[in-house]
């Protein structure tokens, strides 16, 4: 499970997260089915702790049976004894340490399970050391140091698999902090600028924020006027006009415009703080998720106390305290999860090497047992569905004198060397479509409303809709068929002349999507920061029915938050640090491979190809891997219905008893199948 730990950052990124008032925090991916925390280099201790058992395996029978290549000399057991005491202290605390946080949770499950049955396992066999060498070596007890040397190694192997076949999940709270610069432009009384550090910014401050600089914090604009890359909040990579009274968020990017304003929210009070405070809960709710090799194993945890202590009160009554105890310690060791400790591992290992062959990287196991309860999809618009960028769409001339490539190449004259996405899409157009660009002078931006440069002698400019419509230049012939996209309008000597629409493209691997979806009985809603008509555009073309738009990142999670809430179990695809609580919130975060490190960071499952149909293989694929989880289970655990009354002596009455052999040899042959039975699995 996900458990959460404070993480040593250099100094700089400290301060970035004292700015917000909060404490960085990393995920030990440490999927083991119980309080896994600190695990250490667990590949270390697997190979210390194997050394360590290999001549405990030589020296000491299993159940009692002598294995070839075993051998034993005069002191052979102290020396077993010293090492095993070693193993269990040394390899065990692992499982020690996590199964007093689960008995302290109430919850007793894996690690309870294999605590239990290494702590018996070495009391016992120091027991019987204690009793073949010095109380009575005629009566020989038998020990369990095999089991015990066996059982932390299987474990502690098992859990290294997962490791190394589920990716360790990134900081999403720490990159979030990191969109913040570390100094920002204060102004002071006497109008001077001094560049201060970010974390001694106050609100109420008046800060000054040049063309292309990160906003350092929530305000108001107070002087000036640009346009702001919102995509951080929106997901949308829709320039926004901005203008004195205009609020403005830390964290979004600011376009060529200089604007000065008035300090807000800083610290938790800020924007970007309460989407790490959302993403922060979210992941901490998640990782109390309990997997289902947890609940078999706390079944087993109480199913092997139960019929072990009324086995030993039943022996002690009728037979002697010998048999008791040894009766007791037989079922608590056949209880020992050899099979059941690499039951889960073995198919995640197997699993996620077959979802990387099909571009998905599995982050969290628990989103492959919990995807076949999923009924509904929530889909960001914008670089999930869409491309993501802006391309031509349609352009038009409203004079005889430039054919509409030719405005094209005007505007990408203009253009040329910016790095605004409106005017990348225009260059782009003018090279896919060959045409000869003009060379531009003395271009220059025009705050809040675009640009203007001369060419051949004429002076040129292009501008936004909000500033043709203001400045009453368009006719009634001039309007643009193209709803929901931007509209650049390139004018001559103060007359619009033409224009260029850009919008964003559907991906083709989005359409048919919905359709098999629904097949599955899978609802799909989508989610987006782009206004309603745009949104209403692209959910036509792709059958979506509900469309949500204009939504804030706090909107998205409680959209989430409200279906779960009704009992929806839900997954949330998206790309964008907008999204990253709800993805972090959802059921099963699923994040677009392409999309901000935030987002990545958050979810549970990657889609390295960026394609929305790699859902349906996840889907599928989860089914699979479910069935076989189940299937192993009960290969790793269902033997004990059987094996742990029998071990307790419950057909003892017609001279019948499980003997620790045949528990032997069952227990290892479960081990086998579920090996084999992982290997089977396909997507």
């Amino acid at each position: 499970m996900k458990e959460m730990d404070h993480m040593n950052m250099d100094h700089e990124d400290m301060k970035n997260m004292d700015h917000m008032d909060m404490q960085g925090m990393d995920h030990d991916q440490m999927n083991m089915g119980g309080h896994m925390m600190h695990m250490g280099n667990l590949k270390l201790k697997f190979w210390i702790s194997l050394v360590l058992a290999i001549p405990i395996v030589l020296m000491t029978p299993m159940m009692g049976i002598n294995l070839p290549l075993q051998f034993t000399f005069p002191g052979s057991d102290w020396v077993v004894a010293l090492i095993g005491t070693g193993l269990f202290f040394y390899g065990g605390k692992t499982f020690l340490d996590s199964a007093k946080m689960e008995l302290a949770d109430k919850k007793p499950a894996m690690m309870t399970l294999i605590a239990m049955g290494i702590t018996v396992a070495y009391l016992y066999s120091l027991y019987a050391v204690v009793m073949n060498n010095l109380v009575d070596p005629s009566h020989h007890v038998m020990d369990f140091f095999w089991e015990l040397a066996t059982l932390i190694v299987i474990m502690l192997l098992g859990h290294w698999i997962e490791m190394n076949a589920v990716m360790s999940a990134g900081d999403a709270v720490q990159k979030l902090a990191q969109l913040l610069p570390k100094q920002a432009h204060i102004v002071r009384e006497n109008k001077e600028i001094e560049d201060i550090d970010l974390t001694n910014v106050h609100v109420g401050d008046i800060l000054l924020v040049k063309g292309n600089e990160t906003i350092p914090a929530d305000g108001t604009i107070i002087s000036g006027k640009t346009s702001v890359d919102e995509a951080m909040i929106t997901g949308e990579s829709k320039q926004v006009e901005k203008v004195v009274d205009d609020e403005v968020v830390g964290g979004s990017v600011n376009g060529n415009g200089e604007i000065q304003m008035t300090v807000t929210g800083t610290g938790e009070t800020g924007y970007l703080a309460q989407v790490v405070k959302l993403v922060t809960k979210a992941q901490s709710e998640k990782s109390d998720t309990e997997t289902l090799a947890d609940k078999v194993a706390g079944y087993l945890f109480y199913a092997a106390m139960t019929v072990g202590i009324l086995a030993f009160i039943v022996w002690l009554i009728t037979g002697t305290f010998s048999q008791a105890l040894s009766i007791l310690v037989t079922v608590l060791v056949i209880a020992c999860p050899h099979a059941l400790g690499l039951a889960i591992p073995l198919v995640v290992a197997r699993s996620t090497s077959l979802s990387a062959k099909n571009g998905l990287l599995i982050k969290n196991r628990n989103a492959l047992e919990v995807a076949h309860t999923i009924d509904t999809l929530l889909v960001d618009k914008t670089g999930t569905l869409t491309e993501g960028h802006f391309v031509v769409t349609g352009y038009k001339t409203f004079t005889d004198q430039f054919s509409e490539s030719e405005i094209i190449g005007l505007m990408a004259s203009l253009e040329r060397g910016s790095t605004h996405p409106l005017g990348k899409g225009i260059i782009q157009k003018a090279e896919d479509l060959k045409i000869e660009i003009p060379t531009a002078s003395e271009t220059q931006q025009i705050n809040g409303v675009g640009l203007e440069g001369h060419i051949n002698d004429d002076a040129f400019k292009i501008v936004s809709e909000a500033y043709v419509n203001k400045q009453q230049l368009l006719t009634d012939e001039m309007a643009s068929d193209n709803e929901g996209d931007s509209i650049s309008y390139l004018i001559q000597n103060e007359k619009v002349i033409g224009y260029v629409a850009q919008g964003d493209q559907i991906k083709p691997e989005s359409f048919g999507l919905v359709e098999k979806l629904e097949k599955m009985n899978i609802k799909v809603i989508m989610l987006t920061g782009d206004n309603q008509q745009a949104a209403d555009k692209v959910g036509a073309k792709l059958g979506i029915v509900d469309v949500r738009a204009n939504l804030m990142p706090e909107d998205k999670a409680k959209i989430v938050s409200q279906l779960e809430g009704e009992g929806h179990n839900v997954i949330m695809v998206g790309d964008g640090i907008n999204d990253a609580p709800s993805l972090a919130s959802a059921t099963i975060g699923m994040a677009i491979g392409s999309g901000t490190d935030v987002a990545v960071d958050s979810a549970d499952v990657i889609l390295v190809k960026s394609n929305p149909m790699d859902i349906i293989k996840f889907l599928k694929l989860s089914r699979n891997t479910r069935l076989k989880m189940i299937q192993n289970l009960w290969w790793g655990a269902g033997y004990n219905i059987i094996a742990l009354p029998l071990a307790a002596g419950v057909l003892a009455p017609i001279g019948f008893i499980l003997s620790p052999l045949v528990g032997a040899v069952v227990m290892s042959l479960s081990t086998i199948v579920v090996a084999i039975n992982a290997m089977m699995l396909h997507d």
